[in-house]
C-alpha cells in the first residue's frame, strides 16, 4: 500500500481525531478503563494495532467505493471486522464439539471481503517484525495465507460439501491448534466456578472481589428485566429446559480486555442443565459497541436492518459461525444495545509467543486462510439472513480467478505497507499518551 507521508505531528493529530470519534463519550464516561487500555496498547505494536481497528479503517477509507477483487457482491460479505492473528481460538458449540475457529465477533459487518485478509495480513508482518523475521520471510507467510484462503474459497464454490471441509477439531487440527484444543478439553466448568463462585447457604453464589461490583437494588432489576428480554431471543432449541435459566445471582464487572474499555458488563449465574452445583452456568451481559467499519459503509439498509448493535453482533456470529454458543442472544439496558453469551469454561486463545519457528508458523497461517475462507463462505444466502442474499464464496472465487497472481502480491504489498505504518503510528501513541496529549486522560 501507498503510505501518505505525514510528520509525527499530523499523524498525531489524525490519531487524536479518529480515537475522539471512536472513544470520546466512553472515555468521557470511564477515563481509567481507557487509562488501562492505552497502557496495554503502549506494551507493543501489536497491541496498539490489535486496540485501534477505528484507525485502520479509516487509513482504508479510500478503498470504499472499489479497489481490486470489489465488486457490488464482493463488497458486501458479512466480515469478521477485526480479524487479526489472535482472534482466533476454541470454543465449545451447540453439538458438544470442541472447534477452533475465528472468536470475538464484536466488530462484525457487511463489507469488502478484502478488509478482512488485509487486516489479518498486516498482523502477521507486526507479528513477524516481533520475532526478527526478515521482509521475504515474511512475504512468503503473506502467500502462504493468501493461497491458502483462496485453496478453500475454490473449493466451496465449485461444490465441495461440508464433510469435505471439515472445521477444526480434535480430530482434524494439527500443531498449535491442536494444542489449543487439548488445553481447552483439559479445562472444566467445575473449574471456571471456582474461580468466580463460592458455596453459601448451600447454593452458588458470586465470590466478593476479583472484579465483581455488588449492584444496588435498581441496577439489579434494570439487569434482571433486561435478561428477560434476552430469553425471547434465543432459538427454540436453547429452551427445551426452561430451569436451565434460573437466576442465582448477578454482579456488575468491570469491562476487560482492550476492546472492552468503558462499556458495562454484569454478569449472571444460572442454574444450568441440572440441579447439580458443579453444573452453574456463567453468562455475560455487555453494553455492545459500534463496529469501527461501520464508519466506512454508507448502506442505509444495513444499518436499518439491525435493532440495534447487540443484535447485529449476534446475529453476525450466528451467521459466521456454525453451531454457535446456544447461550448467545441479545437485549436491551438503559436504552443500549447489549450482547449476552457465556463465559465459557473451554476458551483458549491461540498462543503465538512459543510459535517461533518459521514452518511452524507458516502450518498455522495456511490453517488461519482455510479457517478465513470457511467463515466468509458461511454467512450468505445458506444462512438464514438476508442481508447476503448471494453465495458468497462463488462471488469471491470468481472475482480473484480473473487476477489470479495479483491476489496474493495485492495482501503482501499491504502487509508491509500498514505494518511498517502501524510500528510508526505505535510510536507516535506512545508518545502522545506519555506526555498528556490525550484529551480527558
Amino acid at each position: 500500500m501507498s503510505v501518505p507521508q505525514l510528520n509525527g505531528e499530523q499523524r498525531g493529530d489524525e490519531i487524536l481525531a479518529v480515537f475522539d470519534t471512536a472513544f470520546g463519550e466512553l472515555l468521557a464516561a470511564d477515563p481509567a478503563a481507557f487509562r488501562v487500555k492505552f497502557r496495554k496498547m503502549a506494551a507493543s505494536a501489536f497491541a496498539f494495532y490489535r486496540g485501534t481497528a477505528c484507525l485502520f479503517y479509516h487509513d482504508l477509507d479510500a478503498e470504499k467505493r472499489g479497489g481490486p477483487y470489489l465488486d457490488e457482491r464482493t463488497s458486501r460479505v458479512w466480515i469478521h471486522g477485526d480479524l487479526h492473528a489472535e482472534n482466533f481460538g476454541t470454543y465449545m458449540d451447540a453439538n458438544g464439539r470442541l472447534i477452533f475457529n475465528v472468536n470475538d465477533f464484536d466488530e462484525a459487518y457487511v463489507g469488502p471481503f478484502t478488509w478482512d485478509l488485509k487486516r489479518f495480513a498486516a498482523s502477521i508482518a507486526l507479528i513477524g517484525y516481533a520475532k526478527a523475521f526478515a521482509d521475504d520471510q515474511i512475504s512468503e507467510l503473506v502467500r502462504i495465507y493468501a493461497g491458502a484462503y483462496r485453496q478453500r474459497v475454490h473449493a466451496l464454490a465449485t461444490g465441495a460439501k461440508s464433510d469435505e471441509v471439515p472445521p477444526f477439531t480434535l480430530d482434524t487440527a494439527q500443531g498449535p491448534l491442536l494444542d489449543a484444543l487439548r488445553d481447552a478439553r483439559a479445562l472444566t466448568r467445575f473449574g471456571l466456578l471456582e474461580s468466580m463462585t463460592e458455596i453459601r447457604d448451600f447454593e452458588r453464589r458470586f465470590a466478593p472481589g476479583g472484579g465483581s461490583i455488588e449492584l444496588d437494588a435498581a441496577t439489579r432489576y434494570k439487569v434482571l428485566a433486561a435478561f428477560d428480554g434476552y430469553l425471547e431471543t434465543l432459538p427454540d432449541a436453547s429452551l427445551d429446559r426452561p430451569d436451565s435459566y434460573r437466576v442465582k445471582d448477578v454482579v456488575g464487572r468491570r469491562g476487560i480486555g482492550i476492546g472492552s474499555a468503558g462499556l458495562p458488563s454484569y454478569n449472571i449465574l444460572l442454574e444450568g442443565h441440572t440441579d447439580a452445583l458443579e453444573n452453574d452456568v456463567v453468562i455475560y451481559i455487555k453494553q455492545a459497541q459500534t463496529p469501527a467499519v461501520s464508519r466506512h459503509i454508507t448502506d442505509q439498509a444495513l444499518r436499518e436492518y439491525f435493532q440495534h448493535e447487540g443484535h447485529r453482533t449476534v446475529i453476525s456470529q450466528r451467521a459466521l459461525q456454525a453451531h454457535a454458543d446456544p447461550w448467545l442472544g441479545w437485549t436491551e439496558l438503559d436504552g443500549a444495545g447489549q450482547l449476552v453469551a457465556e463465559v465459557s469454561p473451554y476458551a483458549v486463545d491461540l498462543d503465538w509467543s512459543d510459535i517461533d519457528d518459521q514452518e511452524e508458523i507458516a502450518s498455522v497461517v495456511a490453517d488461519l486462510g482455510r479457517a478465513t475462507a470457511t467463515m466468509h463462505a458461511a454467512a450468505d444466502d445458506t444462512s438464514g439472513e438476508s442481508l447476503v442474499p448471494f453465495s458468497t464464496e462463488r462471488a469471491i472465487d470468481a472475482a480473484i480467478a480473473a487476477d489470479e497472481e495479483g491476489f496474493a502480491e495485492l495482501l503482501v504489498d499491504f502487509a508491509h505497507g500498514y505494518g511498517a505504518r502501524a510500528r510508526a503510528d505505535h510510536q507516535v501513541f506512545v508518545d502522545l499518551f506519555r506526555n498528556g496529549r490525550i484529551p480527558g486522560l
